[in-house]
């Protein structure tokens, strides 16, 4: 507020009643010139006593104001006008007096308009963050994450910004970009102590005031190209940390033009605020890219191969997961390639109770258990055995049927020579080159729910001509549900009739017809997972091994 301190007038004659007045008050004639001014009035405008031009001891913006007035009809209203006289910022209000002078009410609003630009600025923030946090959270993907930060830091806060990220050995990520310029994201062996306050902020240290960072320090790596482009000198910088989930997410550096105004203390906040969305964003994503590279080499195996000959034999895999999303399940298939000529090739598909991770982790200690097994893959009973040991010792409550296969090829013949042993497992089907399916005589007890000495199991011989094949299939396949109203499954029958049309069809060929019209019969209904091994015995009898010491597996 003004001072209220009492004056006398210029011409030494105080203006009755006017040193009571709580605000500034002056009369102007319409000539413009001061009739009456009180002693606030007087202690604003210096120089304004009575007959003194307005113009003379006024700002413009009131000089003006008042020639609008002057001319303002009798009926039209005067409205408040308000500009800067000195450091105060002033609203005036206008008040017709006799003779079409006007009188002038001043009130120092300086405070309010302080309050109404804190307030505005606090809503630009507000919604900066909001923009800033919106546009992170929208992806999850590290060098998505970085750029938005710096391209929306050079927008709102910086003329540049450059974001320096976690270092992987000495190579770190860069990310640069300056107001309305490009984003250069790259990688770069640096020395973070070249940078004033960058390695302190690299360790999650306060950021240093920008006061205390010489422009001139800041190493040409740092600089955006368009920045440098522009013949801008650096005016001032601040190094914020970006705070993550336990550990720095990386550091921020902003910087403007010699031109523009250093980074105010309120600045500087904000900056820190903007740091700790983006080093959240950050460290999520970052987060989220680490547990999805150790998924995929926990799944590498999980992957399905490409199965083709192996002794002379040709193998065929497929599944398909209970559901869309999922990449892992229940079933299962390994292919064992024999150590020599004259060897069995090993094969066994199986089918854990359950789908979904739950039943893909008992997958994983079978599949395990069934590769350390191997050199007892002769006896397929003793095999079986040691499994049901090792799955009765578990903490898991889960059970498995498997169909074992012991496959070589019968150089006479030209035909396949197959053992096979189920263990509560669908009964393996053999396509005749007539068309003719028959079932292998073999049964057995499911693995992992009763006693080793109790379980029993039969195991088929089965020879394959040319062109025959042997089908090892999961109940999945069989309980497909589907059919005009959904409820009826797809059934041995229908496989039955499905594999007499595939007569003659190589391995690869019969396992896509059954997995396709399995597939269509669900028509998008729920189902459990699918698994198919086909083995058959290729027309060429020349056919030479393939892959014949390279394990061929898919577990899923």
């Amino acid at each position: 507020m003004f001072s209220s301190t009492a004056r006398q007038s210029p011409a030494g004659v105080r203006v009755p009643g006017l040193a009571r007045d709580p605000y500034p008050m002056m009369t102007v004639d319409r000539a413009g010139r001061v009739l009456s001014c009180n002693d606030r009035a007087g202690a604003l405008f210096p120089g304004a006593h009575r007959g003194v031009p307005l113009a003379d001891v006024a700002p413009a913006w009131l000089t003006e104001a008042h020639a609008r007035a002057v001319d303002a009809g009798p009926a039209d209203v005067l409205a408040p006008v308000g500009g800067l006289v000195g450091e105060h910022s002033v609203e005036a209000f206008a008040g017709r007096a006799a003779d079409g002078a006007v009188s002038w009410w001043l009130v120092d609003d300086s405070d309010l308009r302080f309050a109404q630009a804190e307030l505005n600025s606090e809503r630009t923030r507000s919604r900066v963050l909001q923009e800033v946090s919106s546009e992170l959270l929208a992806s999850l993907n590290v060098e998505r994450c970085m750029e938005v930060t710096a391209r929306m830091a050079a927008e709102h806060l910086a003329d540049a910004a450059v974001i320096v990220g976690v270092p992987a050995g000495r190579m770190y990520p860069i990310t640069r970009c300056s107001t309305g310029g490009p984003v250069v994201q790259e990688k770069l062996a640096l020395n973070p102590e070249a940078m004033p306050g960058l390695a302190e902020a690299l360790q999650g240290f306060p950021p240093v005031p920008s006061r205390w960072i010489d422009p001139t320090q800041i190493p040409g790596w740092a600089v955006p190209a368009r920045f440098r482009a522009e013949g801008e000198q650096i005016g001032s910088v601040v190094v914020v940390p970006l705070p993550g989930h336990g550990l720095p997410a990386g550091a921020i550096v902003m910087m403007r033009h010699s031109s523009e105004a250093a980074f105010t203390e309120a600045e500087e906040a904000f900056a820190r605020l903007f740091a700790a969305r983006a080093g959240a964003a950050l460290s999520a994503a970052r987060i989220y890219a680490e547990q999805a590279h150790i998924t995929e080499v926990l799944m590498r195996d999980l992957l399905p191969p490409t199965l083709d000959s192996v002794r002379g034999v040709d193998f065929s895999g497929r599944y398909r997961a209970s559901a869309a999303s999922e990449r892992v399940g229940g079933d299962f298939y390994d292919v064992y390639p024999a150590d020599r000529d004259d060897g069995e090739t090993f094969a066994v598909l199986g089918d854990v109770c359950g789908k979904g991770l739950e039943a893909a982790v008992l997958t994983g200690k079978i599949r395990n258990t069934v590769e350390a097994l191997l050199p007892f893959a002769g006896d397929h009973l003793r095999m079986l055995q040691l499994l049901n040991n090792a799955l009765l010792s578990s903490h898991h409550t889960r059970f498995a049927t498997l169909a074992l296969a012991s496959v070589r090829r019968d150089g006479d013949r030209g035909g396949v020579r197959l053992r096979v042993t189920s263990a509560g497992h669908p009964t393996p089907l053999v396509v005749r080159a007539d068309g003719t399916v028959e079932e292998a005589d073999t049964r057995g007890m499911l693995i992992g729910a009763l006693p080793t000495d109790t379980l029993k199991v039969t195991t088929a011989h089965v020879d394959l001509q040319p062109g025959e094949t042997c089908l090892l299939y999961s109940d999945g396949i069989t309980e497909a549900h589907g059919g005009p109203l959904g409820d009826v499954m797809f059934g041995e029958p229908r496989l039955r009739t499905v594999l007499a049309g595939c007569a003659g069809l190589p391995a690869e060929a019969v396992t896509e017809r059954v997995q396709m019209l399995a597939t269509q019969w669900v028509d998008g209904g729920s189902h459990d997972d699918m698994a198919l091994l086909a083995i058959t015995a290729p027309r060429n009898n020349h056919l030479t091994a393939v892959d014949g010491h390279t394990r061929g597996r898919f577990t899923a």
